[in-house]
């Protein structure tokens, strides 16, 4: 059976400061940009300490004509973009010290693009399972949560890739499992995943591989704080976490006992819009200008994320077939 957190646990509020005020460490706060933050989350904020550097890769950005002349009417004239974006764990997306700056490999690329588009961006922190649902609803024009591109999502969602993520295991490290590459070696585990993420989707959806190889199911343990998939692997109440690649590498490198076992597979992740968006071209001509300036590598290099590199921006493109086992 699942299990589901309440959002204002407060050891887990805890377990997801630590994990994040080590992997801060790292981080910088260029392309950060004030943000409303979610009811409960600021005891996690509030713990978030460490050396920050300075390295500002957005700054420089000058606005792509060609991009802006692609943009709605509507939006040029209004001149802003209303943007809905979750803050889960560093390289992705984490708060700074103050609580209210959001930082990461999204909030860079994000901050970019509206540059390049002449826009302001207006970002409002939303949970991850709400976002999706809301960009389809019209309330926000563009999310970002390090979303990968799934043709279940393509069904009412279009999607700009700026990187190229995925998903990757880990586990305490007297685990003997060295690596997952058949999802049969998790029969009899308990694996901790993020609710409304496709690690769930890809747990649920094959499930029943165990069964056919005469095994016991796994059990998938659904969190909706992102830190508690680690505290639950820390605690022993699971066996592995299931997560995206560069966060799951970044967080093994901040925490005892527990390591990287390996890369599952590999997704598309982009900036996610309302089916039938007209801003994506303009938002996929402004990614592609910035990996003609130099914006797009200094951003990657960054967040130590450059093996995440796509060659060019696309829109809504196939999903990465998963792997067979």
């Amino acid at each position: 059976m699942s299990t589901r957190t309440s959002s204002g646990t407060a050891r887990t509020t805890l377990v997801f400061a630590l994990i994040t005020a080590a992997a801060l460490g790292l981080t910088a706060c260029s392309g950060g940009e004030p943000a409303t933050a979610p009811a409960g989350a600021a005891g996690a904020r509030g713990a978030a300490k460490g050396a920050l550097p300075t390295e500002d890769v957005v700054a420089a950005v000058k606005k792509n004509e060609a991009a802006v002349k692609l943009l709605p009417a509507d939006v040029r004239q209004r001149g802003s973009l209303t943007l809905a974006s979750s803050v889960a764990t560093p390289p992705s997306s984490a708060y700074l010290p103050d609580g209210r700056t959001v930082v990461g490999v999204d909030a860079d690329f994000s901050a970019a693009v509206a540059k390049a588009l002449g826009l302001e961006l207006k970002r409002e922190v939303v949970g991850f399972e709400a976002i999706l649902p809301a960009l389809d609803s019209g309330k926000y024009d563009v999310g970002t949560g390090n979303f990968g591109v799934t043709e279940e999502r393509r069904k009412t969602i279009d999607f700009v890739t700026y990187v190229n993520d995925g998903q990757g295991f880990a586990a305490r490290a007297d685990s003997t499992l060295k690596a997952v590459t058949d999802l049969t070696q998790l029969c009899g585990l308990k694996v901790a995943v993020n609710a409304g993420t496709t690690f769930e989707r890809t747990l649920e959806k094959n499930k029943d591989r165990c069964a056919q190889a005469g095994k016991p199911a796994y059990e998938v343990n659904v969190y909706s704080e992102a830190g508690a998939i680690w505290m639950s692997l820390q605690q022993g109440r699971s066996d592995v976490v299931m997560n995206t690649i560069n966060g799951v590498r970044y967080a093994v490198t901040q925490q005892k006992n527990v390591k990287f076992l390996n890369e599952y597979r590999r997704l598309d992740v982009g900036f996610a819009f309302k089916k039938g968006t007209p801003l994506a071209p303009a938002f996929q001509a402004a990614v592609n200008g910035l990996k003609a300036d130099g914006t797009y590598d200094r951003i990657l290099k960054k967040w130590g994320v450059t093996g995440s590199g796509i060659e060019r921006s696309r829109i809504s493109p196939p999903e990465i077939p998963a792997p067979k086992k």
